[in-house]
Order: structure tokens, then sequence, then C-alpha cells
């Protein structure tokens, strides 16, 4: 893994958490939304909080999408876990909300998951098989062309 690709997986973590906060911040700002009210839906995005949270979240599904670009789903959302601590963090300490214990010990197994996560490959290889099944689908390998 290269440098640049710790940093994308760091701002899928980093936009991810600190969108959300800024959502959840901007939405108990404005208090009770109903859906049937289209008007108040509209209006809220134009809360300065919750229009900074979508900008965020903006970023994190474009460093998520780079992510998926270059490495298995199933190695990418459990390294950008790490995002629940942070998460979680914020809560505490930018929102004030109250942490109990069992939530704590959530978000530490979570992160004794991502390290198991980790120590896999990014990106997992065809299997020698799935060459001979694309030429028989009527792929024609680049090896076998004259």
């Amino acid at each position: 893994m290269t440098f640049r690709r710790y940093l994308v997986l760091f701002g899928v973590s980093v936009f991810a958490a600190t969108g959300d906060s800024l959502l959840s911040r901007g939405m108990k700002q404005i208090g009770g939304v109903s859906i049937h009210h289209l008007q108040s839906i509209i209006l809220m995005v134009l809360n300065p909080t919750v229009a900074l949270g979508i900008v965020f979240l903006l970023a994190f599904f474009a460093c998520y999408m780079t992510s998926l670009s270059w490495a298995d789903l199933t190695y990418v959302l459990p390294a950008t876990s790490v995002s629940y601590i942070l998460l979680t963090l914020l809560a505490k300490f930018y929102l004030h909300e109250t942490i109990s214990v069992s939530r704590w010990c959530g978000v530490l197994l979570i992160s004794a998951g991502v390290g198991f996560v980790t120590q896999g490959p990014a990106l997992t290889h065809k299997p020698r098989h799935a060459e001979s099944t694309e030429c028989l689908a009527g792929t024609v390998s680049p090896r076998t062309q004259s």
C-alpha cells in the first residue's frame, strides 16, 4: 500500500465521522422535521452546519469510491471502520453525548477486528481458472490473440 492509498482510507474515516457529526448537530439545531413537509426538508439544507456536513459526506463518498477502485470491499469497509472510533470521540466531546460502557466496548471490539482485517491483502486476485472461464464465455484472453 502506498502513502496515497493510506491517505484516501484516512480521508474516508475522517470525512465520514466529521460529516455525520456535523449533520447530527445541524439536525438537532433544526429540530423535528416531517417527511410530509417537503419545504422544511429543502430548507434544512440551508442550515450551515447541515450544509457543511453534506460537503464532508460528499468528500467521504469520493474517497470511498476511489478506495473501492483499487481494493476489495471486504478490505475497504473494515479498514475505514476506524471512523467508528473517531465518531464516538466526536459524539463525546463535540456533541456532548453520553457514551455507555457497552458502546465503548463495542468500539474496542471493532478496532480489534480492523486489526485482523488489515493483515490480509487489499486486493484479492482472480484464481487461475477464472481466465479459462472467461475464454469459455466468449472473451478472448490477450495471450491467445494473434
